[in-house]
C-alpha cells in the first residue's frame, strides 16, 4: 500500500461529521464574507496566540502584503529575509515595491542565521521577515535590535518560544491555512495577529478595497476576506491543533527511535518545534527520493532553487556561493512522510527504504575503492 508525503483527508476524517454539520449551518445562513464564523475565529485565534488583535484574509501571501502595506513599506525600502523559503515571502515584499534582501541560514535550524542578518543592515533596512521554517520557531531576540520583525509563521501555527505563540512576538505575524499546513482549511485562508491595534484596523482597512463601508474610500486596498466556509472548519480544527502538533512531535521522535538518524542528519528537535515537515539532511537526496518513489512513499524536496537564484530576482546581483549554507542546504534537504496520524508501520516502511538506498550506495561506494 502505498504512503503518502502527507495525508491532510487523515487529520480531518474523524471530524467529518461536526464538520458536515458547520458547513451546513454556514449555507441555511445565506452569510459568506465577513460574518459571524470569521469574527469568532478570529477572536478565538487571538486568545489561542496570546495577542490583542486578529484579522482573517484570503490567504498566507495577502497577510504578508497586507502587513508591510500597512507599515507603509514601498519603494526604496529593504526587507531582510531568507532565501530558503518558499516564494511568497519574498514576493510580498517585491508587491509593495520594496527590495528583498536575502539573507544566509543557520545550518542547524535552517531558519535565518542571526548574524549574517545584522552584516545586512542598511540605513534602507525597514524590516525583518522572519520565517519559522518546517514549524521550527526562530526566536526573535535572537535578531538585530530596533529594526521591526514581522514574522512569516504560515508553517509554524501552534509552535512556541519560551512559551510564547510564534506570531506574537514580532510587530505582527502571518499565518496561512493552505490545507497542509499544521491549522488548515478546506482552501485558502490566512491570519494577521498584532497587538497593534492600529496597525490591526490598517490592515482590516486594506483587505476590503481600503473601505470600511463599501462606500468612502480611504485607501488603495485589495480584496483579501477570509470567509464564513473556511472561518467555520478552522474554528472546529482550533480545536484539535494542539492535539495534531503533539501527534507530529510524537512521530518525529518514532522516525528516531526507528535508527533514521544513523542514516541522514535528522531536525534538532526543540520544545516549541510542531514539525509543519519532517526535512532531513543527506548528501544523496534524489537517491533516497527515487527509492521511496518506486516503493510508492511520498516525499518532496523544497527549495531546490533558492530565492535568491531564481530567475525573477537576477538583477538583485546574487550569484552562486553568495549565500553558501543556503544553497548546501537545497542540495542536501528531503522531507519524509509526516503527519498528524502516520502509524509506526508506516513510518518502519520508510526508514527500511532509506535504509536500503543509502546503505545500497555505501556498498558501491566501497566496492569502487
Amino acid at each position: 500500500m502505498s504512503i503518502p508525503h502527507i495525508d491532510v483527508k487523515a487529520q480531518y476524517a474523524p471530524l467529518l461529521g461536526e464538520l458536515k454539520e458547520r458547513l451546513s449551518a454556514v449555507l441555511d445562513s445565506g452569510r459568506f464574507i465577513l460574518g459571524p464564523e470569521v469574527r469568532a475565529f478570529e477572536e478565538e485565534a487571538a486568545a489561542y496566540l496570546g495577542v490583542g488583535e486578529a484579522v482573517g484574509v484570503a490567504n498566507g501571501t495577502d497577510a504578508l502584503v497586507l502587513v508591510l502595506d500597512a507599515l507603509g513599506v514601498g519603494p526604496g525600502d529593504e526587507v531582510l529575509c531568507p532565501a530558503f523559503t518558499f516564494f511568497a515571502t519574498a514576493e510580498a515584499v517585491s508587491r509593495v515595491g520594496a527590495t528583498p534582501v536575502f539573507c544566509d541560514i543557520d545550518p542547524v535550524t535552517l531558519n535565518l542565521d542571526p548574524e549574517d542578518v545584522a552584516s545586512r543592515v542598511t540605513p534602507r533596512t525597514r524590516a525583518v521577515l522572519a520565517v519559522h521554517l518546517f514549524g521550527r520557531p526562530l526566536p526573535l531576540d535572537d535578531l538585530p535590535a530596533g529594526i521591526p520583525v514581522i514574522e512569516d509563521a504560515a508553517q509554524a501555527f501552534g509552535a512556541s518560544v519560551a512559551g510564547a505563540r510564534v506570531g506574537a512576538a514580532g510587530v505582527a505575524g502571518t499565518f496561512s491555512f493552505f490545507p497542509t499546513k499544521n491549522l488548515f482549511g478546506l482552501g485558502d485562508g490566512g491570519l494577521v495577529v498584532t497587538d497593534d491595534q492600529e496597525l490591526a484596523e490598517c490592515v482590516r482597512l486594506l483587505r476590503f478595497h481600503g473601505s470600511r463601508d463599501k462606500e468612502r474610500f480611504e485607501a488603495v486596498g485589495m480584496n483579501s476576506r477570509l470567509d464564513e466556509i473556511q472561518a467555520a472548519a478552522l474554528r472546529l480544527f482550533l480545536g484539535h491543533v494542539d492535539g495534531w502538533n503533539t501527534t507530529r512531535r510524537e512521530a518525529a521522535a518514532r522516525y528516531a527511535e526507528l535508527g533514521l538518524g544513523e542514516l541522514c542528519e535528522l531536525p534538532r528537535d526543540e520544545p516549541g518545534h510542531v514539525y509543519h515537515m519532517y526535512v532531513v539532511r543527506t548528501p544523496a537526496p534524489g537517491r533516497i527520493a527515487d527509492a521511496l518513489a518506486a516503493a510508492e512513499i511520498g516525499c518532496a524536496r523544497y527549495y531546490t532553487t533558492p530565492l535568491h537564484l531564481q530567475p525573477v530576482y537576477a538583477g538583485l546581483g546574487y550569484a552562486p556561493g553568495s549565500l553558501p549554507e543556503t544553497e548546501r542546504a537545497a542540495r542536501e534537504t528531503i522531507a519524509l512522510p509526516l503527519w498528524a496520524g502516520i502509524s509506526p508501520t508506516q513510518q518502519e516502511r520508510v526508514v527500511a527504504t532509506v535504509r536500503a538506498a543509502v546503505e545500497t550506495r555505501t556498498s558501491r561506494e566501497v566496492a569502487r575503492s
